[in-house]
């Protein structure tokens, strides 16, 4: 892949496409198709193929699918699982159809079984029962690692697939019920503060230990794996270290400048007890992570404030 490589971006709009977008940018690559927010119906088939027949694209960065946090896998399992299918067959069968020459697909650390050995070594997939809150989602990012390495198998399309860490930072979906846990936890805290709440009643037990990587990391990693990667098995993508959800919250508390108290309510799940990723492939081929925890997550605070002014401004 090279500055002038036809890439498409599916989906460009996306947080993580977005950010795959903007990191290809900066690095120089030109031939970006489609420009955002300009992009085919990737649920279906006939429009997937067509965009492919016209554009061309030499590589392929499938980072589309709709996700949620813990409560909006529960309600929307359904959503979440055929939206997934849906996009994963229809791009993985068009690039191999129209001479794509590599494609990474993104799965998800939720594919790992609940009770998964600590860190999780990409051999551990489909070595016990998964995460019942999350399975139907996490069923349908498995089904696109076994689609590429089928794919691959069969028709020696050059497909890889990456498996990131818990994502965030600017441009993260915020929503306080149905997001990811530092998006909703940001909101949650912030709007606390603003109207001077005592306190913030949080989801769970706070005991979860997640390994989380920012926006920009994920998004260099990559494509340094486009770059680097080749073998069917997938690769692990993250920057080590690991946070509890209750310490999060603490830091959070501390960033936003909150000074109420945090109340936890057990009653609600708290999903797989721990989720760390064993990332020596990634640090063998050469990347290695380049932000620290806190000052991302005070740069993503920042990013959400300024975003707030905006649209109060406009």
């Amino acid at each position: 892949m090279d500055n002038s490589s036809r890439i498409f971006i599916a989906d460009i709009n996306s947080f993580i496409g977005g950010a795959i977008y903007r990191a290809l940018k900066r690095e120089g690559y030109s031939n970006i198709i489609p420009e955002p927010p300009n992009e085919p119906d990737l649920r279906d088939k006939e429009t997937v193929n067509n965009f492919f027949a016209h554009k061309k694209p030499e590589y392929v960065f499938l980072a589309a699918g709709k996700s949620a946090g813990i409560m909006g896998n529960i309600k929307y399992p359904a959503e979440l699982m055929l939206d997934n299918l849906l996009v994963e067959c229809n791009v993985i069968d068009s690039a191999y159809r129209h001479g794509v020459k590599k494609l990474l697909y993104l799965a998800s650390n939720c594919c790992y079984p609940r009770n998964c050995p600590q860190p999780m070594k990409e051999s551990y997939l489909l070595t016990g029962p998964l995460e019942p809150t999350n399975e139907p989602y996490a069923v349908a990012k498995i089904t696109g690692i076994k689609l590429c390495q089928s794919y691959r198998s069969q028709f020696a399309a050059n497909d890889i697939c990456g498996i990131p860490a818990n994502s965030f930072g600017p441009h993260d979906d915020f929503g306080i019920d149905d997001s990811h846990v530092v998006g909703a936890l940001m909101r949650k805290i912030h709007e606390a503060k603003k109207i001077n709440l005592k306190e913030v009643i949080l989801l769970g037990t706070g005991k979860p230990r997640r390994e989380f990587m920012y926006i920009e990391e994920l998004a260099d990693a990559c494509i340094f794996i486009m770059q680097k990667y080749e073998e069917i098995e997938p690769i692990n993508i993250g920057p080590g270290g690991e946070v509890s959800i209750g310490q999060l919250a603490i830091m959070m508390k501390e960033i936003i400048g909150f000074e109420g108290t945090l109340i936890y309510d057990t009653s609600k799940p708290d999903g797989m007890p721990i989720k760390l990723l064993d990332t020596k492939k990634l640090t063998d081929l050469g990347w290695k992570p380049f932000v620290n925890f806190k000052d991302a997550l005070t740069k993503t605070y920042s990013w959400y404030v300024n975003a707030l002014s905006s649209n109060r401004d406009k």
